[in-house]
């Protein structure tokens, strides 16, 4: 397994939550890690992107103000602090790894699911109304 998420659940709207993600192998040694999502009878989309080297974050615009990307080097892991969640943010989270020719190539690209390369097997999150 190269990349395995956790920290999924069920939580109320307004609660938060906290999903990890593990890289291992040739999926830890990529330019970018980030999240998609997957709501029900809907496609994946883009939620959150970083780079291991610089640290550089991107977000789409739903999550902005409301969730946080974050990495630690040191582990190959990545994480994804949700807070103030919303029934609408119910859906499958996946963990992704990307490698990118380089950051701008990144800043061009991060939220191009077809960037990335290493996918994890996805952990449930839905949010109560």
């Amino acid at each position: 397994v190269q990349l395995q998420a956790c920290g999924g659940g069920l939580v109320q709207a307004g609660g938060s939550l906290r999903l990890s993600c593990a890289a291992s192998g040739r999926a830890a040694v990529t330019h970018a890690v980030g999240w998609f999502r997957q709501a029900p009878g809907k496609g994946r989309e883009f939620v959150a992107a970083i780079t291991w080297r610089s640290g550089s974050r991107h977000y789409a615009d739903y999550a902005k103000g409301r969730f946080s990307i974050s990495r630690d080097n040191t582990k190959s892991e990545a994480y994804l602090e949700m807070n103030s969640l919303k029934p609408d943010d119910t859906g499958v989270y996946y963990c992704v790894t990307g490698s990118f020719n380089n950051d701008f190539d990144y800043r061009r690209d991060y939220s191009n699911a077809g960037r990335y390369d290493y996918w994890g097997q996805g952990t449930q999150v839905t949010v109560s109304s």
